[in-house]
């Protein structure tokens, strides 16, 4: 099962930057969080475009603020010749505090991937309006595809 998840992972890094921000005397904490996040596909594909010609590489989560999420809207395609089982998980988290403030989730949980199809999901990148002490983080998103029976 390892292995499945390492041929059917899709892998992403992102960063984040964070500022404080002082006005008019009384101290305002605000952060800015600019992500740029890679993207590595092996088994399924993801593209931007229904029609599967832009094949997605990175996503520029641009500027969040505490309490904010922001949405991506990718294509999977399967690969394979059997219908897949989609799940979606992430690991290795950098700090590790970092899984307190910020989550990951998507819409294609359980989704059955017919054999040549493709599906569209959003992905969900959320932060808390709690956050702190993080001026930069990433994490490894796996997309698992289970064989259907």
């Amino acid at each position: 099962m390892a292995m499945q998840k390492l041929t059917m992972g899709t892998f992403l890094t992102i960063a984040i930057v964070g500022m404080v921000i002082t006005a008019a005397g009384a101290f305002v904490a605000t952060r800015t969080i600019s992500n740029v996040g890679s993207l590595k596909a092996v088994g399924v594909d993801v593209y931007w475009d229904s029609s599967c010609t832009n094949s997605v590489s990175s996503i520029n989560w641009g500027e969040l603020e505490p309490g904010s999420d922001k949405q991506v809207t990718v294509y999977i395609k399967n690969k394979g010749t059997v219908p897949l089982r989609l799940s979606m998980t992430v690991n290795n988290w950098n700090p590790p505090s970092a899984s307190t403030y910020i989550t990951l989730s998507w819409n294609c949980e359980g989704h059955v991937l017919g054999a040549g199809s493709v599906v569209s999901t959003v992905i969900t990148l959320s932060v808390s309006s709690s956050i702190s002490g993080i001026t930069s983080f990433s994490f490894d998103i796996i997309i698992t595809g289970t064989e259907s029976t």
